[in-house]
């Protein structure tokens, strides 16, 4: 049997730890045996999760034969990882294991030096963090999970099931792993990856500054056509002031605000309504539905229908007190 051990640490969320518990327990070979024997490991015999305390049979040790090896992610309390931990990690992955990483356990094996000069993930919400913690990690925020091979990375929460479904897809082929995807009640693959979920702020206004007024206007009247002239005769500049104090201000050029703020809109439209594609495209500013459509996925990484199936009638919440209609949303 291949052997899966999960490495529970302090402060440990718990569904990091119970997904791929569960994944693994679920898959059956077609005689219907279980391919995988899974353990949970840790320092110490008592570990503290969220609410809870786990009382754990299986020390250090158990990572020298293991086949998998997964740390889940932790709570921010969570602290430096121990050093025998980190050393177990590095043993484990010298002797040819395969490691992952669910959500924040991507900064656990960052600390073991495990994702120096690989591709990795976290949760979205952690991403700029393990980039600037651990320059040497090429930090990919806008996907579900990253497979170097022996090392893998996923995001945050229910990613984990998609990386785990990965896993088995490898080992034992796309038929073991789909009927383990049925048992978790998921497809085998999700449209789009992780940048669906993120929260894209509405641009900012930058309060009280010279540019106010005009951002302003343009949130008033996204579904108008606003061109760079426009823009800068309203603030009362030539475009080639109007552009550079825009940047100063903002952080962003004229157009890639304008087009942001387009895209939040058309978001809000999509979870809030049931208009056409072809209607939110017109609301929102764009030249063609074609142009929505690309535009949208480029940016939030999943088609609008797509988007609309996902989060059509969530809760909306108005965010930052922007003048536009801001949605709050990630996993």
């Amino acid at each position: 049997m291949h052997s899966v051990v999960i490495l529970a640490l302090e402060h440990v969320v718990p569904f990091d730890l119970a997904a791929p518990m569960q994944v693994f327990d679920w898959a059956r070979l077609p005689d219907g045996r279980g391919p995988y024997r899974v353990r949970v490991c840790a320092e110490r015999p008592d570990v503290r999760g969220d609410g809870l305390v786990l009382r754990v049979d299986q020390g250090l040790e158990a990572m020298a034969d293991a086949d998998t090896v997964i740390v889940p992610g932790c709570s921010p309390e969570a602290g430096p990882t121990p050093e025998p931990v980190l050393a177990a990690l590095r043993e484990a992955a010298a002797a040819g294991t395969r490691i992952a990483s669910v959500c924040t356990g991507a900064f656990v094996l960052a600390e073991a030096g495990l994702l120096d000069g690989l591709r990795a993930t976290t949760h979205w919400a952690a991403a700029g963090d393990l980039a600037r913690r651990f320059p040497r990690v090429e930090v990919e925020p806008d996907v579900l999970y990253v497979d170097n091979g022996r090392i893998l990375t996923s995001a945050g929460a229910a990613a984990a099931l998609d990386m785990c479904l990965h896993m088995i897809r490898r080992d034992l082929g796309s038929a073991v792993a789909a009927d383990a995807a049925r048992m978790c009640v998921m497809p085998l693959e999700r449209e789009g990856g992780q940048a669906q979920f993120i929260v894209h702020e509405q641009p900012p206004v930058p309060r009280g500054s010279t540019l106010e007024p005009v951002l302003e206007w343009i949130e008033d009247n996204l579904a108008g056509e606003i061109t760079l002239g426009a823009m800068a005769a309203r603030s009362g500049m030539s475009e080639r002031t109007f552009s550079r104090r825009f940047r100063e201000q903002t952080g962003s050029t004229p157009l890639q605000w304008l087009l942001r703020a387009r895209v939040r809109r058309a978001q809000y439209l999509l979870e809030n309504g049931d208009h056409p594609i072809e209607r939110i495209a017109r609301q929102a500013g764009f030249g063609s539905p074609t142009a929505f459509r690309e535009r949208f996925r480029r940016v939030v990484g999943t088609t609008p229908q797509a988007y609309r199936a996902a989060f059509h009638g969530r809760t909306a919440a108005v965010a930052g007190g922007s003048r536009s209609p801001v949605t709050s949303g990630g996993r």
